[in-house]
């Protein structure tokens, strides 16, 4: 039996491929020069790819590839020995602080959160895996944008969001490279002076664990 195929899919990702490193964003006129589809068929289709998450459409018509894409990415390449390296360590982490424990990556002017475990209190500061996020704002975001020297906790509140604030610290392999950052994050009226100094040693304590770790090979974005 002859395999079969379907237009609609086919296009769809053949729009999803349009984007790559050096093309992170379009306008509905430039997918169109990119793909050689109609405009109004680029519509149809990038309005479910929006849906479901693949894709974002700021104010201004311009597409992004979207948290959706991200959350897939650790089932391939690398990502389930980063998920099997990294895990454990946020257990343990979300454990001892009882707040989010999350793990950051850099993505050109973006972060994304790779892996998290939440926190188990009834308030707490839900995040998802996958989700993309500021780079310059935050204490991951600070970590990554190398504004926090090696060994050092950047700490924020209220910096991405009013009412949260994170602690974060950079992982770096053998060779002195950032792969990532390590952060913990919770409603800022329980991240008091106190607590913050309690996630500070914790953090301490747990990146040089990671670092130790970490293959020569593993690329975590």
């Amino acid at each position: 039996m002859a395999q079969r195929r379907v237009e609609a899919v086919e296009r769809a990702l053949t729009l999803l491929e349009a984007f790559s490193q050096e093309r992170r964003e379009f306008s509905l006129t430039e997918l169109a020069n990119a793909t050689g589809f109609y405009k109004s068929t680029i519509l149809r289709l990038m309005s479910s790819l929006e849906h479901f998450g693949y894709v974002t459409r700021d104010e201004r018509g311009i597409y992004r590839v979207g948290p959706a894409v991200s959350r897939l990415a650790p089932l391939a390449g690398d990502g389930p020995q980063l998920e099997n390296l990294v895990r454990p360590i946020l257990e343990s982490l979300r454990d001892a602080s009882e707040e989010t424990a999350s793990f950051y990556v850099r993505d050109g002017d973006h972060r994304i959160c790779r892996l998290r475990e939440n926190g188990r209190l009834e308030v707490r500061h839900h995040l998802e895996e996958g989700v993309r996020l500021p780079l310059g704002r935050g204490a991951a975001g600070r970590v990554l944008n190398y504004e926090t020297p090696r060994g050092q906790v950047a700490v924020s509140s209220g910096e991405r969001q009013a009412g949260l604030s994170a602690a974060a610290i950079g992982i770096y392999n053998g060779e002195g490279e950032l792969m990532g950052a390590l952060a913990l994050s919770g409603p800022s009226e329980r991240f008091t002076t106190a607590v913050k100094d309690r996630h500070t040693p914790l953090l301490i304590q747990y990146a040089p664990r990671l670092e130790r770790q970490w293959p020569r090979a593993l690329r975590a974005s």
